[in-house]
């Protein structure tokens, strides 16, 4: 998961939850000591606000991490598993980074909540994150709200940084035309026949009328992105057909406005 920080966002309670973990969790502080002089800073702050240094507590979790590949490179668990006599080392190894990943997970959340962005990575290899990045992040013509139209494939999980998820699975499903299959959404012979579904119109006025009226008051409310998740059964065809028709309906309104499909190739 990737997370992005409006810089004015850095609020007390974010300290206080902090605060709240080392004083309810006895293990916390041993647990968590290689940041332990971050977190004397944090129950201490110095600010005024109390603002948290958000960027030198995230740097000392990425020192972590960087610890963790280092571990998982030293210790190879891919040549272990192919090895029976060092089945005990990969057990040792995997409960290992089990735990590492789950510190990390404690050590983030009291700050996931204070993120502006969110960016499910599980799906995305290095260059696909770049690109998501680029997306959301350099492609804001103007300022306000930016919204996202994501199609997916439900096979693969529902996209966790989704605001608004939307399931078109009860639609004709053009895969199951022999002569339609190998094309995607994005094509003619895929966009023509979906679009002489009724029930596919249908459901594009029905999720248009609602978008069209609730999405300016996400706006409204100063959020700095919004996602609207469109998902079918393999995210090739009929969520990306309504992603992109969605987005071009509602650029006009919207203006920040953004199409992408997580599972095209």
């Amino acid at each position: 998961m990737a997370f992005v920080f409006s810089p004015m966002r850095l609020e007390p309670p974010v300290t206080l939850a902090l605060n709240h973990l080392l004083d309810a969790e006895p293990w916390a502080r041993e647990r968590l000591s290689p940041f332990s002089g971050a977190i004397v800073e944090l129950r201490f702050p110095l600010l005024p606000a109390l603002r948290l240094a958000i960027t030198q507590a995230l740097e000392r979790i990425w020192q972590r991490v960087r610890r963790l590949n280092q571990y998982v490179e030293e210790n190879a668990p891919w040549k272990l598993a192919k090895d029976p006599e060092q089945a005990d080392k990969l057990d040792t190894v995997l409960r290992s980074l089990a735990e590492a990943i789950h510190d990390e997970e404690l050590l983030l959340a009291p700050i996931i909540d204070q993120a502006d962005l969110k960016i499910d990575t599980t799906h995305l290899n290095l260059y696909q994150l770049r690109d998501t990045l680029k997306l959301r992040l350099l492609n804001r013509p103007e300022p306000g709200t930016a919204f996202l139209f994501e199609s997916f494939g439900f096979k693969r999980g529902m996209p966790v940084d989704a605001d608004l998820v939307f399931d078109v699975r009860c639609l004709p499903n053009p895969y199951w035309k022999a002569d339609l299959r190998e094309f995607s959404g994005l094509d003619q012979p895929v966009i023509e026949y979906l679009s002489a579904q009724a029930d596919v119109e249908e459901m594009f006025q029905d999720i248009h009328a609602y978008l069209n009226k609730w999405l300016p008051r996400f706006a409204a409310s100063n959020r700095a992105y919004v996602t609207v998740a469109i998902g079918c059964t393999g995210g090739h065809h009929r969520s990306v057909y309504l992603a992109e028709r969605l987005g071009q309906a509602l650029r006009d309104p919207l203006k920040n406005v953004q199409v992408r499909h997580r599972d095209l190739a």
